[in-house]
């Protein structure tokens, strides 16, 4: 407890960047989105096993949409690999999001699905800002903080002789 009745939160609380409040901040964020995803992927995976058929339908239907006749011919001539891809997908990010480990990777894959999801679903009805796009702004946050780095795996991973060996590496992890 702070002795400075002019300023009771002086010494005890800092917001710096490096400091250890947004550590846990950026620590609980990352988990919170992991969460989220992973959890979106195991409902579709106990659900659905690998067979997510409404993946694919949702692509063919993405007609008129900013993305032209790319989303159709993924949903018509790749549904079996969508089938898969989405739960299994879902999961993986969510997991690697959650424990830290290559979490920029993760949130790159993190921001296709949301992007083809915000595109997709196009309800802007509030404007270009819903909740997906919101999910495209947590997970741009994750890669642009290097998040892993906060009490995930990604730090300890970061520490390898491999990673030492090929420094290029750190680009996919954090």
């Amino acid at each position: 407890m702070s002795y400075q009745a002019a300023n009771p939160l002086a010494d005890d609380f800092e917001l710096e960047l490096g400091g250890a409040w947004t550590a846990y901040w950026l620590a609980f964020l990352r988990v919170v989105t992991g969460w989220w995803f992973f959890h979106a992927g195991v409902t579709k995976l106990i659900e659905n096993g690998l067979a997510y058929t409404y993946g694919p339908t949702y692509l063919k239907q993405m007609t008129g949409t900013a993305l032209g006749p790319i989303p159709v011919l993924m949903g018509e001539y790749l549904g079996w690999v969508i089938q898969a891809m989405v739960p299994l997908g879902e999961t993986l990010i969510g997991l690697g999001l959650m424990v830290g480990a290559l979490v920029r990777l993760a949130s790159v894959f993190g921001v296709f699905f949301m992007s083809l999801f915000w595109i997709g679903n196009a309800e802007f009805g509030h404007g270009l800002v819903n909740s997906d796009f919101m999910g495209i702004l947590l997970f741009v946050t994750m890669i642009v903080l290097a998040t892993g780095r906060y009490y995930g795996l990604d730090a300890i991973i970061e520490k390898t002789k491999l990673v030492k060996r090929h420094p290029k590496l750190r680009y996919l992890l954090g």
